[in-house]
């Protein structure tokens, strides 16, 4: 359904920096950079079909984050989730909602975890088992 997520950053440089830790946890390697004819510079993570972009915003005004939304990632086990975490935190992230680990919830048993990046995006790893 999906081609792609972009999310606004402030500092490409320190946000490429911090995906490029996050998402190797979930196989993802190297980026792409990109600037366009207006002078501004993108990254570009590509992953099974995935792709996840950082802009600088065209309108040249400041990046904030949406309220209400969440980035998901989905993770290959309940120690990926916990990991993927680790490293976020690690990399200047600030945790939150609750720790990592098991939740119950309508759609089933999910593990989950929770952290804004450092542009306050809020970022997901889940685990469905099967």
């Amino acid at each position: 359904m999906f081609n792609h997520v972009m999310i606004g950053t402030n500092d490409i440089e320190k946000s490429k920096a911090f995906y490029e830790k996050v998402l190797s946890v979930l196989g993802a390697a190297g980026s792409m950079d990109n600037t366009s004819d207006s002078g501004h510079k993108r990254v570009f993570f590509m992953h099974d079909g995935n792709v996840l972009a950082l802009s600088q915003p065209i309108n040249d005004e400041a990046a904030t984050c949406a309220n209400g939304f969440t980035l998901g990632f989905k993770c290959s086990s309940p120690e990926q989730v916990k990991e993927l975490h680790d490293v976020a935190i690690a990399a200047g992230g600030t945790t939150c909602e609750d720790a990592p680990g098991l939740r119950q919830t309508s759609m089933g048993d999910v593990h989950l975890s929770y952290f804004r990046d450092l542009d306050g995006h809020k970022i997901c790893g889940i685990y469905r088992p099967k």
